[in-house]
C-alpha cells in the first residue's frame, strides 16, 4: 500500500520523532512503500498569503505550485498516516497550515456545482487514514469538551476520503505524567499496529 507519513514536531529529539520513526519503520517492514514529509525539517511554510487566499477558489493552480511535492504525494497516497502532538485541543499550527495550503480545492475537495451543495470528496483513493499522537490531557477530560481534534481528522477530514476508509486513533493521554516504562508500551502499541497494516 502507498503510504504518505505527516510528522509534524520541531524537537527531532521528542518522543513524538520517536513515534515517527516507529510508524515508518513498522509500515515498511509490513511492505509497504513508505513516503515520509517531516513538516518541521524541511521547514514547511504554512503560511496562506494574500496573493494566495485571493487565487484559492478562482486559481487553485497557483497555490499547487507552491506546494507541489506535498499535493503529488497526497494524491498517490492509499493511506495516510499523521504523526503529531495534541496542542491546544488541536494539531500543531504547522500541521494545521499544511492543511490549508496542501489541501486545496481540486486536489482534497471539488468546490460545490451550486449553491447549497456540499464539496465532493477529493482523495477517494485513501483507504486508511490513521493518526498517531500525543496529549496532556486525560482521556475523559477530551471526552467533556467533545474532543476536537479527533474530530477535526475522523469526521472532517476523514468525510474526503474514500466511503469504506478505514480509520485508526492512536493516543497517549496525560503525556506528561508518563514514565520510560509507559512510552515504551505506547512505542510498541504503535509498532504492533502499523506493522499489520498493509
Amino acid at each position: 500500500m502507498r503510504t504518505l507519513v505527516v510528522h509534524c514536531h520541531p524537537d527531532p529529539e521528542s518522543f513524538n520523532t520517536a513515534l515517527f520513526r516507529v510508524a515508518c519503520d513498522a509500515l515498511r517492514s509490513a511492505g509497504n512503500e513508505v513516503e515520509a514529509l517531516d513538516l518541521y525539517a524541511e521547514q514547511f511554510d504554512p503560511v496562506l498569503t494574500l496573493e494566495e487566499r485571493r487565487a484559492y477558489v478562482a486559481n487553485p493552480g497557483f497555490v499547487e505550485a507552491k506546494v507541489q511535492k506535498h499535493v503529488d504525494a497526497l494524491r498517490k497516497a492509499e493511506h495516510l498516516v499523521f504523526v503529531h502532538p495534541t496542542w491546544w485541543y488541536g494539531p500543531p499550527a504547522l500541521l494545521k497550515g499544511w492543511l490549508e495550503r496542501v489541501w486545496l480545492p481540486g486536489v482534497a475537495f471539488m468546490p460545490p456545482a451550486k449553491k447549497g451543495q456540499i464539496t465532493a470528496p477529493g482523495l477517494q483513493h485513501v483507504q486508511r487514514l490513521t493518526v498517531v499522537t500525543t496529549g496532556g490531557a486525560p482521556w475523559w477530560w477530551l471526552k467533556v469538551i467533545g474532543d476536537p481534534h479527533r474530530k477535526l481528522f475522523t469526521r472532517g477530514l476523514r468525510v474526503l476520503m474514500a466511503k469504506k476508509c478505514k480509520v485508526a486513533w492512536l493516543q497517549m493521554h496525560n503525556m506528561n505524567d508518563v514514565d520510560a516504562t509507559e512510552r515504551s508500551y505506547f512505542l510498541a502499541q504503535v509498532s504492533q499496529r502499523l506493522s499489520r497494516m498493509i
